[in-house]
């Protein structure tokens, strides 16, 4: 076990840089923050540097055991100072860890039989982004797409919204404009929400090969993915709220899915 006690160390320099995007995109690693996070990570088999705990508190108990059988990762002793340099929560738990980025294969999701893939488009709030990440996990899709526009999926805010569930199925950064006329040409419908939709959700057919299409909080779908979508939905509501929450509309759509494939 090793132990870093000074916040200037180098490494210690380039974990507190990995907060930014650009020291992210760089370096290609990012840190997750807590207990939960870094146990789901050391679950899931996800490609982690080094798990970093507060050494006047020794490895967390819930950490103990996996801190003897991961192999390859580093566990290192640092100072509270250190903790609080390298996380971004107010109240920072006595264990981080740094992750290298291990992008998503494309190819599973085109070419599984019934994908159910969630793809977002310009959804800038981090805690919208988590939270379809959560859901999608939740009611086992294939996995997610993040376009331009969208916030970091490894920014610490939006891993902390997907509660551990950014490790338990692949989300892809790309190029829609690129990716959505290949799972058209596989057979794959594209289907988004609309005001104007003329499908209700509950009568549309969710049990085939589909991609849900989700737009900006603002501004809804961009011009050039509202053009290639395949079928407008729309979420029937009795009361007199005007919309839902883009995070609310997806979790509404992929139970949907879910209810339709797996509990008719």
């Amino acid at each position: 076990m090793q132990q870093i006690t000074s916040p200037h160390n180098p490494r210690v320099k380039e974990w507190a840089g990995l907060l930014e995007k650009k020291n992210r995109d760089k370096h290609l690693k990012y840190v997750i923050e807590g207990i939960h996070l870094v146990q789901e990570a050391l679950r899931a088999g996800a490609d982690l540097e080094c798990v970093c705990y507060e050494i006047e508190r020794g490895i967390p108990a819930e950490l103990s055991e996996a801190a003897s059988a991961s192999l390859g990762v580093e566990w290192i002793g640092v100072t509270s100072v250190i903790i609080a340099k390298c996380t971004e929560a107010k109240t920072p738990q006595p264990v981080f860890a740094v992750v290298r980025k291990s992008g998503g294969q494309l190819e599973p999701l085109l070419s599984g039989e019934n994908s159910l893939v969630v793809v977002l488009d310009g959804v800038q709030d981090p805690g919208n982004v988590g939270t379809i990440i959560r859901s999608a996990d939740a009611v086992g899709a294939s996995g997610v797409i993040v376009g331009a526009g969208c916030a970091d999926i490894y920014s610490p805010k939006v891993i902390r919204s997907t509660m551990g569930s950014l490790f338990h199925l692949p989300v892809i950064e790309g190029d829609l404009a690129d990716l959505l006329p290949q799972a058209k040409a596989r057979g794959i419908r594209l289907a988004g929400t609309s005001l104007q939709a003329a499908k209700n959700c509950y009568a549309y057919d969710f049990t085939g090969p589909v991609w849900l299409l989700l737009g900006s909080e603002a501004r809804g779908l961009s011009l050039g993915v509202r053009e290639l979508m395949d079928d407008g939905l729309i979420i029937p509501m009795q009361g007199q709220a005007e919309s839902l929450n883009v995070a609310m509309a997806a979790s509404v759509l992929l139970f949907e899915a879910q209810r339709q494939r797996y509990f008719k």
